[in-house]
Protein backbone atom coordinates (compact mmCIF):
# COMPACT_ATOMS: atom_id res chain seq x y z
CA UNK A 1 0.00 0.00 0.00
CA UNK A 2 1.26 3.47 -0.89
CA UNK A 3 2.33 6.12 1.58
CA UNK A 4 0.41 9.13 0.27
CA UNK A 5 -3.18 9.73 1.34
CA UNK A 6 -5.53 12.40 0.00
CA UNK A 7 -8.03 13.70 2.56
CA UNK A 8 -10.98 15.99 1.85
CA UNK A 9 -13.18 17.27 4.68
CA UNK A 10 -11.01 18.59 7.50
CA UNK A 11 -13.61 19.53 10.09
CA UNK A 12 -13.93 18.50 13.74
CA UNK A 13 -13.76 14.85 12.68
CA UNK A 14 -11.51 15.01 9.64
CA UNK A 15 -8.59 16.94 11.09
CA UNK A 16 -7.90 14.59 14.02
CA UNK A 17 -8.34 11.60 11.69
CA UNK A 18 -5.80 13.06 9.27
CA UNK A 19 -3.51 13.72 12.25
CA UNK A 20 -3.56 10.03 13.25
CA UNK A 21 -2.63 9.03 9.71
CA UNK A 22 0.32 11.43 9.73
CA UNK A 23 1.48 10.11 13.10
CA UNK A 24 1.37 6.62 11.57
CA UNK A 25 3.86 7.74 8.92
CA UNK A 26 1.62 8.62 5.99
CA UNK A 27 2.04 11.79 3.96
CA UNK A 28 -1.41 13.40 3.86
CA UNK A 29 -2.50 15.84 1.16
CA UNK A 30 -5.68 17.63 2.19
CA UNK A 31 -8.35 19.99 0.95
CA UNK A 32 -11.26 21.77 2.60
CA UNK A 33 -13.51 24.61 1.48
CA UNK A 34 -13.05 26.29 4.88
CA UNK A 35 -9.66 28.10 4.95
CA UNK A 36 -9.37 27.87 8.75
CA UNK A 37 -9.79 24.09 8.67
CA UNK A 38 -7.14 23.77 5.97
CA UNK A 39 -4.78 26.02 7.94
CA UNK A 40 -5.21 23.83 11.04
CA UNK A 41 -4.48 20.75 8.93
CA UNK A 42 -1.27 22.33 7.63
CA UNK A 43 -0.26 23.22 11.21
CA UNK A 44 -0.50 19.50 12.03
CA UNK A 45 1.96 18.70 9.26
CA UNK A 46 -0.38 18.17 6.32
CA UNK A 47 0.14 19.36 2.75
CA UNK A 48 -2.57 21.64 1.33
CA UNK A 49 -4.16 21.00 -2.05
CA UNK A 50 -6.34 23.45 -4.00
CA UNK A 51 -9.09 20.95 -4.90
CA UNK A 52 -10.27 17.37 -4.52
CA UNK A 53 -8.88 16.70 -7.99
CA UNK A 54 -5.41 17.92 -7.03
CA UNK A 55 -5.37 15.91 -3.80
CA UNK A 56 -6.50 12.74 -5.58
CA UNK A 57 -3.92 13.11 -8.36
CA UNK A 58 -1.06 12.91 -5.84
CA UNK A 59 -2.15 9.94 -3.75
CA UNK A 60 -2.61 6.17 -3.70
CA UNK A 61 -5.45 6.30 -1.17
CA UNK A 62 -8.16 8.95 -0.93
CA UNK A 63 -10.45 9.59 2.05
CA UNK A 64 -13.48 11.88 2.17
CA UNK A 65 -15.18 13.07 5.36
CA UNK A 66 -17.79 15.60 4.23
CA UNK A 67 -21.26 16.49 5.55
CA UNK A 68 -23.87 14.99 3.21
CA UNK A 69 -24.75 13.15 0.00
CA UNK A 70 -24.55 16.20 -2.33
CA UNK A 71 -21.07 16.99 -0.99
CA UNK A 72 -19.85 13.44 -1.67
CA UNK A 73 -21.33 13.58 -5.17
CA UNK A 74 -19.49 16.88 -5.81
CA UNK A 75 -16.19 15.63 -4.33
CA UNK A 76 -16.10 12.52 -6.52
CA UNK A 77 -18.15 13.36 -9.61
CA UNK A 78 -17.75 17.16 -9.86
CA UNK A 79 -15.74 18.95 -12.53
CA UNK A 80 -12.79 19.36 -10.13
CA UNK A 81 -13.54 16.08 -8.41
CA UNK A 82 -11.65 12.98 -7.44
CA UNK A 83 -12.45 10.93 -10.52
CA UNK A 84 -10.97 13.64 -12.74
CA UNK A 85 -7.64 13.46 -10.94
CA UNK A 86 -7.35 9.92 -9.57
CA UNK A 87 -5.22 7.32 -11.27
CA UNK A 88 -6.79 3.90 -11.86
CA UNK A 89 -6.56 1.61 -8.81
CA UNK A 90 -6.51 4.55 -6.37
CA UNK A 91 -8.28 3.27 -3.27
CA UNK A 92 -11.27 5.49 -2.45
CA UNK A 93 -12.70 5.51 1.08
CA UNK A 94 -15.77 7.64 1.75
CA UNK A 95 -16.11 7.96 5.52
CA UNK A 96 -18.95 10.50 5.36
CA UNK A 97 -22.47 9.60 6.49
CA UNK A 98 -24.66 9.68 3.40
CA UNK A 99 -27.55 7.93 1.70
CA UNK A 100 -26.91 4.27 0.82
CA UNK A 101 -28.38 5.06 -2.60
CA UNK A 102 -25.75 7.77 -3.20
CA UNK A 103 -22.99 5.50 -1.89
CA UNK A 104 -23.89 2.87 -4.48
CA UNK A 105 -24.07 5.49 -7.28
CA UNK A 106 -20.63 6.93 -6.53
CA UNK A 107 -19.02 3.49 -6.08
CA UNK A 108 -20.36 2.45 -9.47
CA UNK A 109 -18.87 5.55 -11.12
CA UNK A 110 -15.56 4.89 -9.36
CA UNK A 111 -15.51 1.30 -10.60
CA UNK A 112 -16.03 2.52 -14.17
CA UNK A 113 -12.95 4.72 -13.67
CA UNK A 114 -10.99 1.71 -12.40
CA UNK A 115 -10.92 2.79 -8.76
CA UNK A 116 -12.11 0.45 -5.96
CA UNK A 117 -14.31 2.24 -3.44
CA UNK A 118 -15.70 1.53 0.01
CA UNK A 119 -18.40 3.36 1.97
CA UNK A 120 -17.09 3.55 5.53
CA UNK A 121 -19.15 5.87 7.75
CA UNK A 122 -18.19 6.19 11.39
CA UNK A 123 -19.73 6.52 14.82
CA UNK A 124 -18.07 7.97 17.90
CA UNK A 125 -18.18 11.69 17.26
CA UNK A 126 -15.40 14.17 17.87
CA UNK A 127 -14.06 12.24 20.88
CA UNK A 128 -13.85 9.03 18.86
CA UNK A 129 -12.00 10.86 16.08
CA UNK A 130 -9.57 12.42 18.56
CA UNK A 131 -8.91 9.15 20.39
CA UNK A 132 -8.88 6.94 17.25
CA UNK A 133 -11.69 4.80 18.65
CA UNK A 134 -14.27 5.32 15.90
CA UNK A 135 -16.62 2.49 15.01
CA UNK A 136 -16.21 2.13 11.24
CA UNK A 137 -18.99 0.44 9.23
CA UNK A 138 -17.74 -0.68 5.83
CA UNK A 139 -19.55 -1.59 2.63
CA UNK A 140 -17.97 -2.81 -0.61
CA UNK A 141 -15.91 -5.68 -1.99
CA UNK A 142 -14.38 -7.91 0.75
CA UNK A 143 -10.99 -7.97 -0.96
CA UNK A 144 -10.93 -4.17 -1.10
CA UNK A 145 -11.87 -4.09 2.59
CA UNK A 146 -8.82 -6.24 3.38
CA UNK A 147 -6.67 -3.81 1.40
CA UNK A 148 -8.03 -0.85 3.37
CA UNK A 149 -7.90 -2.53 6.78
CA UNK A 150 -4.51 -1.08 7.86
CA UNK A 151 -5.88 2.44 7.31
CA UNK A 152 -9.13 1.79 9.14
CA UNK A 153 -7.31 0.26 12.10
CA UNK A 154 -5.34 3.49 12.58
CA UNK A 155 -8.63 5.37 12.96
CA UNK A 156 -10.73 2.96 14.99
CA UNK A 157 -12.51 -0.38 14.93
CA UNK A 158 -13.74 -1.44 11.48
CA UNK A 159 -16.49 -3.96 10.74
CA UNK A 160 -17.25 -5.32 7.29
CA UNK A 161 -21.00 -4.99 6.73
CA UNK A 162 -21.63 -6.21 3.18
CA UNK A 163 -21.64 -4.89 -0.42
CA UNK A 164 -21.61 -1.23 -1.47
CA UNK A 165 -24.12 0.77 0.54
CA UNK A 166 -24.16 -1.65 3.47
CA UNK A 167 -21.88 0.53 5.58
CA UNK A 168 -24.21 3.48 5.11
CA UNK A 169 -27.24 1.32 5.89
CA UNK A 170 -25.71 0.16 9.17
CA UNK A 171 -24.78 3.77 10.00
CA UNK A 172 -28.43 4.74 9.46
CA UNK A 173 -29.43 1.95 11.85
CA UNK A 174 -26.89 3.28 14.36
CA UNK A 175 -28.33 6.79 14.13
CA UNK A 176 -31.85 5.50 14.71
CA UNK A 177 -30.73 3.86 17.94
CA UNK A 178 -28.70 6.87 19.11
CA UNK A 179 -31.64 9.21 18.47
CA UNK A 180 -33.95 6.92 20.46
CA UNK A 181 -31.46 6.81 23.33
CA UNK A 182 -31.26 10.59 23.49
CA UNK A 183 -35.02 11.05 23.26
CA UNK A 184 -35.66 8.43 25.93
CA UNK A 185 -33.11 10.03 28.26
CA UNK A 186 -34.57 13.47 27.56
CA UNK A 187 -38.10 12.32 28.43
CA UNK A 188 -36.90 10.61 31.61
CA UNK A 189 -35.05 13.73 32.75
CA UNK A 190 -37.94 16.09 31.99
CA UNK A 191 -40.52 13.87 33.70
CA UNK A 192 -38.33 13.33 36.75
CA UNK A 193 -37.39 16.97 37.20
CA UNK A 194 -40.98 18.17 36.70
CA UNK A 195 -41.93 15.81 39.52
CA UNK A 196 -39.24 17.38 41.70
CA UNK A 197 -36.48 14.76 41.52
CA UNK A 198 -32.85 15.90 41.31
CA UNK A 199 -31.59 15.08 37.77
CA UNK A 200 -28.31 13.78 39.23
CA UNK A 201 -30.30 11.17 41.13
CA UNK A 202 -32.12 10.18 37.93
CA UNK A 203 -28.83 9.67 36.08
CA UNK A 204 -27.29 7.78 39.02
CA UNK A 205 -30.20 5.34 39.34
CA UNK A 206 -30.76 4.77 35.62
CA UNK A 207 -27.03 4.22 35.07
CA UNK A 208 -27.04 1.38 37.59
CA UNK A 209 -29.75 -0.68 35.91
CA UNK A 210 -31.10 -1.98 32.62
CA UNK A 211 -31.72 1.57 31.35
CA UNK A 212 -27.98 2.32 31.24
CA UNK A 213 -26.59 3.38 27.84
CA UNK A 214 -23.33 4.83 26.56
CA UNK A 215 -25.29 7.96 25.63
CA UNK A 216 -26.26 8.33 29.29
CA UNK A 217 -22.71 7.78 30.51
CA UNK A 218 -21.08 10.23 28.08
CA UNK A 219 -23.68 12.98 27.74
CA UNK A 220 -25.95 12.63 30.77
CA UNK A 221 -23.73 14.56 33.22
CA UNK A 222 -23.23 17.29 30.63
CA UNK A 223 -26.97 17.58 29.99
CA UNK A 224 -27.75 18.18 33.65
CA UNK A 225 -24.98 20.80 33.75
CA UNK A 226 -26.47 22.65 30.75
CA UNK A 227 -23.41 21.77 28.66
CA UNK A 228 -24.41 21.26 25.04
CA UNK A 229 -21.01 21.96 23.49
CA UNK A 230 -21.17 19.72 20.42
CA UNK A 231 -19.46 16.38 20.21
CA UNK A 232 -21.86 15.73 17.35
CA UNK A 233 -24.01 18.63 16.16
CA UNK A 234 -27.78 18.28 16.19
CA UNK A 235 -27.80 19.57 12.60
CA UNK A 236 -25.74 16.55 11.51
CA UNK A 237 -28.07 14.13 13.30
CA UNK A 238 -31.02 15.88 11.63
CA UNK A 239 -29.27 15.26 8.31
CA UNK A 240 -28.88 11.59 9.25
CA UNK A 241 -32.58 11.38 10.10
CA UNK A 242 -33.33 12.71 6.62
CA UNK A 243 -31.11 9.95 5.22
CA UNK A 244 -33.02 7.41 7.33
CA UNK A 245 -36.31 8.63 5.88
CA UNK A 246 -34.89 8.39 2.35
CA UNK A 247 -33.58 4.87 2.99
CA UNK A 248 -36.91 3.82 4.48
CA UNK A 249 -38.69 4.94 1.31
CA UNK A 250 -36.10 3.28 -0.93
CA UNK A 251 -36.31 -0.08 0.84
CA UNK A 252 -39.96 -0.02 1.89
CA UNK A 253 -39.43 0.04 5.66
CA UNK A 254 -41.94 1.57 8.09
CA UNK A 255 -40.06 3.53 10.79
CA UNK A 256 -42.64 5.40 12.90
CA UNK A 257 -40.34 6.17 15.83
CA UNK A 258 -37.71 7.55 13.46
CA UNK A 259 -40.38 9.80 11.95
CA UNK A 260 -41.09 11.19 15.43
CA UNK A 261 -37.36 11.68 16.04
CA UNK A 262 -37.17 13.59 12.75
CA UNK A 263 -39.91 15.95 13.93
CA UNK A 264 -38.21 16.57 17.28
CA UNK A 265 -34.92 17.33 15.57
CA UNK A 266 -36.79 19.52 13.07
CA UNK A 267 -37.91 21.55 16.08
CA UNK A 268 -34.29 21.87 17.20
CA UNK A 269 -33.38 23.29 13.81
CA UNK A 270 -36.37 25.67 13.83
CA UNK A 271 -35.38 26.98 17.27
CA UNK A 272 -31.79 27.65 16.23
CA UNK A 273 -30.29 24.77 18.20
CA UNK A 274 -28.69 22.95 15.26
CA UNK A 275 -25.15 23.83 16.35
CA UNK A 276 -25.68 22.36 19.81
CA UNK A 277 -24.91 18.75 20.66
CA UNK A 278 -27.65 16.30 19.69
CA UNK A 279 -28.30 15.70 23.38
CA UNK A 280 -29.95 19.15 23.33
CA UNK A 281 -33.10 17.41 22.08
CA UNK A 282 -33.96 17.58 25.80
CA UNK A 283 -34.64 21.30 25.22
CA UNK A 284 -37.45 20.38 22.82
CA UNK A 285 -38.98 17.89 25.27
CA UNK A 286 -38.76 20.52 28.03
CA UNK A 287 -40.36 23.15 25.80
CA UNK A 288 -43.26 20.81 24.95
CA UNK A 289 -43.65 20.20 28.69
CA UNK A 290 -43.72 23.96 29.46
CA UNK A 291 -40.59 23.74 31.59
CA UNK A 292 -36.86 24.33 31.42
CA UNK A 293 -34.05 21.82 31.52
CA UNK A 294 -31.92 21.77 33.49
CA UNK A 295 -34.28 23.26 36.06
CA UNK A 296 -33.26 26.58 37.52
CA UNK A 297 -32.18 26.57 41.16
CA UNK A 298 -34.62 28.17 43.57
Amino acid sequence: MGSKIGFVGLGIMGNPMAGHLMKAGYEVIGFDLVPEALAEFVSLGGIAASSSQEAAAQCDIFISMVPDSPHVEAVYLGENGVLVGARPDTLLLDMSSISPVMAIKVAKAAAEHGCPMLDAPVSGGQVGAQQATLSIMVGGDPAVYERALPIFEILGKPTYCGPSGAGQTVKACNQIQVAMNFIGLAEALVLGTKAGVDPEIIIKVLSAGYAQTRVMDVRGPRMINDDFEPGFRAAFHYKDLNIIREAARAYGASLPASALAHELFSSMMANGWGNLDHSAVVKVIAMLSNTEFPPKAD
